[in-house]
Formats: structure tokens, sequence, C-alpha cells
């Protein structure tokens, strides 16, 4: 039987109602011998009694509601397993960003599109940010060379998700590995 006396972190899992919780006065019984069966929710809850099992109501939304009569703490237990099977063949996929300036110095820029491709290699996107400060703003012509600078060397093998713009004192591009294309070079 369980005991719902101390709540744990994982209460998402604990959204059905069980035992006495059941407030219908029928219940679909599933996962007996042979068909499921309609029958009075006292004589499903003394069924379970009889097998120290507990009636699980399974989908509340039913006319008369689905219940199963299972141990509730290993169900709960392998439901909590299914989501962290689940959670782990997520992909999650970061934005990284680099940031330079309109004067930036060719070692400095070639440093920074070896670590954009080692971004790219590791399965994120690469949001390239030039930013103007003070007079800067005065010529966006040079940070444009800078950015095209930047695609030329890159376009080989990312695909531009978003093209270069300019917003307020900053132009912005982002961009992603090509579908298909292995490690860069």
């Amino acid at each position: 039987m369980i005991d719902k006396g101390r709540r744990s972190s994982l209460d998402k899992f604990d959204k059905y109602n069980v035992n006495e919780e059941i407030r219908s006065q029928q219940v679909r019984l599933v996962g007996e011998e042979g068909e499921p069966k309609v029958i009075p929710t006292a004589d499903a809850l003394t069924m379970a009694r009889e097998r120290e099992l507990d009636l699980v109501e399974i989908s509340p939304n039913q006319d008369p509601p689905v219940v199963k009569i299972i141990d509730y703490s290993k169900f709960k237990f392998e439901q909590m397993k299914k989501a962290k099977e689940a959670k782990k063949k997520q992909k999650v996929i970061h934005v990284k960003e680099i940031k330079m300036r309109p004067n930036i110095d060719s070692h400095d820029f070639e440093h920074k599109i070896k670590h954009a491709k080692e971004f790219l290699d590791g399965g994120d996107k690469v949001k390239f940010t030039l930013m103007f400060r003070g007079r800067e703003m005065v010529h966006p012509e040079l940070g444009f060379e800078v950015m095209n600078k930047v695609k030329a060397q890159i376009e080989s093998f990312v695909q531009i998700e978003k093209d270069m713009s300019q917003e307020g004192r900053n132009i912005t591009m982002i961009v992603s590995a090509k579908a298909g294309g292995g490690k860069t070079k």
C-alpha cells in the first residue's frame, strides 16, 4: 500500500487518484484477465486490497474512469524513469555569442573564427555581434566590412539563419552548422 505522508520534489508524477481518492461510483477496470469491465468502485477497491496492491485511476476523463490494480509506488517509479530517459534524449542547442569591434586585429579575428568553428562542431548556434562604441557609430560601413569578412570566412560550412542587421549600436548575425556537414576544417 502507499504512504502519502511525506511529499517529495517529484510531485508532478502524483497526478493520479489512488484508492479512496477515486470519487466515481463505477469504474472501468483494465489489466485484469479478459476484457475491461465496468464494476462498482467499492468492489474494485476490495479486489485491490485482497492482492495488497493499489487501485490507480489511469484515465479520469473517461466515463466511467479507467482504473488499474497495480503497485502505485512501482508505477510512479517507472513513470519517473521514463521521464528521465526522455529528458536524456533531448538535444539542447545553445546560442554562443562572439563579440567583436570594428577595428579588430587580424590575429584576434582568426581566433574568434576558430572559436566559432568549435562551437558549430559542438552543435551550437553562433551569434556574431559587432559592437560600436562612441564615435565609431559614425562609420557603420566599417562594421559591415568586418561582418562581410566573417561571412566570407565561414559561409562554406554554415547556414545563415539571420543575416547581418544593425540594431542600435550592434550589428548581429546568427549562423548554424549546415545540415549533414560533418566537422569543420
